[in-house]
């Protein structure tokens, strides 16, 4: 018997795609311009759009209008200092109540020009009002120095004297106070307030 050669079969062979290579810069950067324009750009003004249209009010500002005129906002203290008007916390934001310096004092605790600066403020008014412990929101400052807000006590312990300056009865005074405390909101957050703008343009036009 005599053999056959035969040749050897072809071996398929499969050739493999090389994978697809992403430039990692590439990747941020398209990433980065993505995440700008939908988180700087589009939802911000679709917020805006939405409170100007739901509250356009409060989105524009809470803006006090008085003869047609802006005189202040319900969110931003002023300074008074008459004994014919509420007066207002203390202020550190730049020379006092600068809305373009919002801040605190940064002085810790211990400071002594914070501590001398609180002792004056509390045997001042102390001297004005004696034997009433001074409402603590009287004599430190907000964080902001912008908090349009003071608590009841601290406007109670003013009654006396703008009644005084005014020639109201403490009575008229405190009542109207009351009519001004705004409580927490929900009945959990926050405390008990008075915006103090509010209350002294009240407080005008009972009596001037």
């Amino acid at each position: 018997m005599h053999s056959v050669a035969t040749a050897p079969l072809p071996v398929a062979t499969t050739v493999q795609a090389a994978p697809a290579r992403h430039s990692l810069w590439g990747t941020s950067i398209r990433f980065t311009i993505l995440a700008t324009v939908v988180c700087g750009l589009a939802y911000p003004l679709f917020v805006t759009g939405i409170a100007g249209v739901l509250f356009p009010r409060q989105a524009s500002g809470s803006l006090i209008l008085q003869n047609g005129q802006v005189i202040g906002s319900e969110l931003l203290a002023q300074s008074f200092t008459s004994d014919r008007y509420f007066h207002p916390r203390p202020s550190a934001a730049g020379n006092g109540y600068d809305a373009t310096s919002s801040g605190g004092s940064n002085l810790a605790q211990s400071n002594a020009k914070l501590v001398q600066r609180i002792q004056g403020d509390i045997d001042k008014l102390a001297a004005q009002d004696p034997g009433k412990p001074v409402p603590i929101d009287l004599v430190t400052t907000s964080g902001s120095g912008l908090d349009p807000d003071i608590t009841p006590d601290a406007a109670f312990y003013q009654a006396g004297r703008v009644a005084k300056a005014r020639g109201l009865s403490e009575d008229q005074v405190r009542q109207l106070i009351e009519r001004h405390i705004t409580e927490r909101q929900l009945g959990l957050l926050g405390e008990p307030r008075v915006n103090v703008l509010a209350l002294n343009l009240d407080l005008d036009r009972i009596s001037k």
